[in-house]
């Protein structure tokens, strides 16, 4: 090598050497004090010249070879090989499903980035091992993290943290943390977030609602208790407030079961999509006016939705992806409630 490899370890950091090893090269490559196909020290040289374990600089570099931040050429040795860490903003997106909401946020921060952006889809299922892995693998090699939190407990239930999450998510550094969706992480520091309210939301979009829904007798909100990937119980609770404030006889059902006895002037608030399938497919087999003897307002817009003319609550999942990339963008720190919308259309 021309000129001195310098790797800083820090004997007092609880950050493990590994990631020591990572954050320095991937930050020198970064900053051009490594250039791109530039030799580093081979995992013996770089063992004994800064007093490490041959077993902590194997795992580094092999981290790094994950990241693709270098590579190896037998018989010569590693190089650095991520041209892309100089000139791009390297973003870690971490969904917890892959669904056409989720997916609607992460296109819109993507096309919202441009050109000058890479970021890495990450998907991590609702599971906290899996959440927890792979942020953990993945601290210092990128620019930003930007992370839905939503869990779900062993009985399947939502749940927005765990304490293991919140320490892993506390090693982030707050500069670059992006916290989309569900804010209630509990989390010191200032970071940038944009999130939903989720109990708040629904209260004051069903207020948007109120003088149609006073043509109904009853409101069923259906809410799927147990799910693959759970909602927040806080759904449940702002419709409760909405309800007793406007003084409106209620029921909270987990699914719309088949062959259910439909009573005219009940209206249905309907989460998922398959029990809003049923329920149109019940209306309309029993010959029931939707709109007039049934009431329908689902959660969450789609193309679909305002094709049949189904009223809906819903946040601006394409504001959410764009809000969020004009935080990473600028380099902001603020904290905002996303758009959340009633839209009314023929199904109250």
């Amino acid at each position: 090598m021309d000129k001195p490899f310098e790797i800083k370890i820090n004997e007092d950091s609880r950050v493990p050497k590994y990631k020591q090893i990572v954050d320095s090269i991937v930050n020198d490559i970064s900053r051009g004090k490594l250039l791109v196909g530039e030799k580093i020290p081979s995992i013996n040289e770089l063992s004994e010249s800064c007093y490490l374990s041959r077993d902590t600089v194997e795992k580094a570099y092999r981290q790094l070879k994950e990241q693709k931040a270098i590579v190896s050429v037998k018989g010569k040795g590693f190089y650095t090989a991520k041209t892309d860490l100089i000139s791009k903003v390297n973003v870690f997106f971490m969904i917890n499903k892959l669904s056409n909401y989720k997916m609607m946020i992460y296109n819109s921060f993507v096309k919202s980035l441009g050109s000058d952006a890479l970021v890495t889809l990450s998907v991590y299922h609702c599971e906290e091992s899996i959440f927890i892995k792979t942020l953990e693998k993945n601290l210092g090699a990128f620019d930003y993290y930007v992370i839905m939190p939503h869990f779900k407990s062993q009985d399947s239930k939502h749940i927005s943290t765990t304490m293991p999450v919140k320490l892993a998510i506390d090693k982030v550094p707050k500069d670059k943390l992006v916290i989309l969706d569900n804010s209630k992480i509990d989390i010191a520091g200032n970071f940038a977030a944009v999130y939903q309210d989720f109990k708040e939301d629904i209260y004051e979009a069903l207020q948007e609602g109120l003088e149609r829904l006073k043509n109904y007798d009853k409101l069923v909100l259906v809410y799927p208790d147990k799910l693959v990937y759970p909602y927040p119980k806080r759904i449940v609770h702002g419709f409760q407030k909405f309800c007793a404030e406007f003084n409106f006889e209620f029921e909270v059902l987990d699914q719309i079961y088949d062959h259910m006895d439909l009573d005219s002037k009940d209206a249905f608030i309907i989460i998922e999509e398959n029990d809003l399938v049923n329920l149109v497919r019940q209306v309309r087999k029993k010959n029931l006016v939707l709109g007039t003897d049934i009431g329908i307002i689902s959660y969450n817009d789609t193309p679909l939705k305002d094709l049949l003319g189904i009223n809906v609550v819903s946040t601006d999942f394409q504001a959410m992806g764009d809000q969020a990339a004009y935080l990473v963008l600028n380099n902001k720190k603020n904290q905002v409630k996303n758009v959340f919308n009633y839209i009314e259309r023929n199904s109250i």
